[in-house]
């Protein structure tokens, strides 16, 4: 069986989907617990909500007869230049600590994580599916 490749709306319904169980984490962990187990869930939905945005990214550039990009720091670049992102740098920082966080190897911390998807990387991440929903209504 064939399966088709997402279009830009799905990508964005997969996302968006992504994105509210992060919020609804975050929510959880910021009022009840920052045990170990709330942070690795914290990380791991935040690790989704990020690979959705990128596909959704993906998507929107595949729409317009644009190419395919060779990884996430080609279509940050790509998503800052269009405006469809609005902190090109606080992205690539989610792209590196993405990528420096490993929990079985010395890295990026799991709390410290856990804090910049808190305090900053859920705040990009939501101003990215606004200006995406526009984008894609106008």
């Amino acid at each position: 069986m064939k399966t088709t490749a997402p279009n830009c709306e799905q990508c964005l319904a997969d996302f968006s989907e992504a994105l509210q169980e992060l919020n609804d984490a975050l929510w959880q962990y910021s009022h009840n617990h920052k045990d170990d187990k709330s942070q690795r869930k914290v990380i791991r939905l935040f690790e989704l909500a990020h690979e959705m945005a990128l596909m959704t990214i993906g998507e929107y550039f595949r729409k317009q007869g644009r190419g395919y990009f060779s990884g996430s720091r080609d279509a940050t670049v790509e998503a800052f230049n269009e405006e469809l992102i609005d902190d090109g740098k606080g992205w690539l920082d989610m792209v590196i600590d993405r990528i420096q966080y490993n929990p079985i190897y010395q890295g990026l911390d799991q709390g410290e994580l856990a804090d910049k998807i808190v305090h900053k990387y859920i705040h990009l991440l939501e101003n990215f599916q606004r200006k995406i929903i526009r984008k894609l209504e106008g």
